[in-house]
């Protein structure tokens, strides 16, 4: 384990979803005021349910649990219970900056609008920061309105996200099975979105590999690449007669060094969706120290809390852990996470400012120690 503590850095969280980061207790308690039938009774025997059924090394069955999450999501008071809490639960895990994904034509079923959906979510962000205010913390989040890339429903998705960019939406993003949907079949909403100067992130190079990647890039004009793991297929390595290693990017995978587009990677959520499975099935084979080493802009995420039975500072341990880095690297990818984050850039200054300051201090309390 870290021989620091890591729960106690400030943090930023940029691919967190909120329907994958609900308290199993709260489904238990939303599931009986609407009759769904749950399939363990307990919060300890639904959070083990949970993360047995999405660790199938499948994107498409990792999704199914999603059912259930987004079952309990329907109603004005239940989206902003489960936005309170999610806010809640990242500020006791260190995180002072977090942007919360979720897809709002997923939560219609009982009456709400579109947009009524974004402001119940909105409500409950607001509501869990000013509970972790009064108790003497500190955290900021942001919506990134989310589109089902198998739906028709981008544009207007898009025209959503826009319409609530001063309600606490900062940004765009498109989700759900990544093969045979490239960002190329939402071009409209793509280009809807540039003309409002809107960011964008795009899930890509998780179940899909580079032209995917390509596609995210070059029609969704991401600014950040959900995951983006499988661009490792890009990057080839050889050795020379003389035993020198030797690296070459392929075009996609120079584009996104040389312009700092940002991985949003999720180590654990990668092995249970199969992500890297071309290159093993241990934390270890991850190629997240590969991408760190040669200077791509990477950050750390937990992609869904419930489902991979994680936090921000498990995730970071894990990678402490399996590759040795110390508090200076974990200093770079939260700075690196707030250079990219969808905020104007003095509010990312500050951010960085109280991650380098908090850091600084770790760092020489864990020399002194020593």
């Amino acid at each position: 384990m870290a021989k620091f503590d890591i729960q106690s850095l400030p943090k930023i969280s940029l691919h967190d979803h909120l329907d994958g980061g609900l308290r199993p207790q709260s489904i238990i308690e939303m599931a009986a005021e609407i009759g769904l039938e749950l399939p363990a009774n307990t919060a300890e025997e639904l959070r083990t349910w949970f993360e047995k059924s999405a660790d199938s090394g499948s994107l498409v069955e990792y999704l199914k649990t999603f059912d259930i999450t987004t079952a309990v999501m329907q109603t004005r008071e239940h989206l902003t219970r489960v936005a309170r809490e999610f806010v809640i639960d990242l500020a006791n895990d260190g995180v002072i900056y977090g942007e919360v994904r979720w897809a709002p034509e997923q939560h219609l079923t009982r009456g709400l609008t579109l947009d009524e959906a974004v402001e119940a979510v909105q409500d409950g962000l607001e509501e869990g920061a000013a509970i972790i205010e009064k108790q003497g913390g500190y955290i900021r989040t942001g919506q990134l309105i989310t589109a089902m890339r198998h739906a028709d429903r981008a544009l207007e998705i898009a025209e959503l996200a826009v319409r609530h960019r001063d309600g606490g939406v900062v940004g765009f993003d498109i989700a759900g099975a990544e093969k045979g949907f490239l960002p190329s079949q939402h071009k409209a909403a793509f280009d809807y979105l540039a003309g409002e100067l809107f960011p964008v992130t795009v899930h890509a190079g998780e179940a899909d590999g580079v032209e995917s990647i390509r596609d995210a890039i070059v029609s969704g004009r991401a600014l950040r690449l959900g995951h983006g793991v499988r661009l490792i297929e890009d990057i080839m390595f050889s050795r020379t007669e003389d035993d020198t290693d030797v690296v070459e990017l392929g075009p996609v995978a120079e584009w996104v060094n040389d312009r700092g587009i940002a991985l949003e990677i999720c180590p654990s959520s990668n092995l249970q969706t199969g992500a890297i499975s071309m290159l093993g099935d241990k934390m270890s084979d991850h190629p997240f120290d590969v991408f760190y080493d040669l200077g791509f802009a990477v950050t750390v995420s937990t992609d869904n809390r419930l489902m991979s039975g994680t936090t921000l500072t498990r995730e970071l341990e894990l990678l402490v852990d399996t590759f040795g880095y110390g508090i200076e690297d974990l200093e770079v990818f939260m700075t690196t996470a707030a250079e990219h984050s969808f905020q104007p850039i003095h509010d990312r200054e500050e951010l960085i400012e109280v991650i380098q300051e908090a850091y600084a201090a770790a760092a020489g309390a864990k020399h002194a120690v020593s």
